[in-house]
């Protein structure tokens, strides 16, 4: 199971918390996952095709996962993957 950080901004359709663990051997299936634990937060993160939406950046430890191999980038146990909402503005 990883560790999936909450952004503030999100944690009200996570119970309030700012982690959670959640299963998966993808971060797709984690993200997966949590929006079926979450399904408020999962409608957030992920669009109607499962895609990461545009204004979310998926972290896996420190690696930005369009760096890696996006949703099929595997997750191990001791992982943890934040979620970061785009910021916009100027």
């Amino acid at each position: 199971m990883a560790t999936v950080r909450i952004p503030t901004a999100m944690r009200s359709l996570a119970g309030n918390q700012g982690e959670v663990r959640v299963a998966g051997a993808t971060v797709g299936e984690v993200l997966n996952n949590l929006g079926r634990a979450h399904p408020g937060l999962g409608a957030r993160v992920l669009d109607d095709q499962g895609a990461v939406r545009r204004y979310v950046n998926v972290f896996l430890n420190d690696e930005d996962i369009r760096f890696l191999k996006e949703l099929d980038t595997p997750v191990a146990d001791a992982d943890r993957l934040t979620l970061i909402p785009a910021m916009a503005g100027g």
